[in-house]
């Protein structure tokens, strides 16, 4: 059906992408396991996909979200979800800050005060830890995957273990 297509460079052949990849891993384990969750963290990680236009992210984050319940209908709202009515106001503030944080480059104070304060009304110091991490840590995904050219669309969900 598609075309074949190798990544530029295999990050988890090489020795030292491949050992980085396990840090950034391990790190992303410790947020899955947070309190933060785990449907904000999807959307979460497929907006930030969207944004930086990660294909291989947001294949693997679509199918891991509907494989664990996201409706359809939800996943093809994130990118349009500020008029979408299917998220609550805790994951707006997720997508808001998402946003704000994925864009940094794009506004010159970074990610305002009036975000990260919507954020802070939904979720507790440890869960704002995690939150801020993912945001971080999706988009170090996203680049590296960018990067190298990393195809999209033949990730089978559980991939990874």
């Amino acid at each position: 059906m598609g075309v074949t297509v190798d990544a530029r460079l295999n990050l988890f052949g090489n020795p030292v992408s491949g050992k980085l990849m396990r840090h950034f891993n391990s790190a992303g384990k410790v947020i899955a396991d947070s309190a933060l969750p785990a449907a904000t963290q999807e959307l979460v990680k497929i907006r930030a996909s969207q944004i930086n236009g990660c294909g291989f992210c947001t294949d693997m984050h679509t199918k891991e979200a509907a494989h664990a319940g996201e409706t359809s209908l939800r996943l093809n709202m994130i990118a349009a979800w500020r008029e979408a009515t299917v998220f609550t106001e805790a994951e707006r503030a997720a997508l808001e800050l998402t946003e704000q944080g994925t864009r940094i480059a794009d506004a010159a104070g970074g990610v305002t005060d009036e975000a990260w304060a919507e954020a802070a009304k939904h979720y507790d110091e440890d869960q704002l830890a995690a939150l801020v991490a993912l945001i971080a840590l999706i988009n170090t995904y996203n680049r590296l995957n960018v990067i190298v050219r990393q195809p999209a669309g033949d990730y089978e969900v559980g991939q990874f273990g």
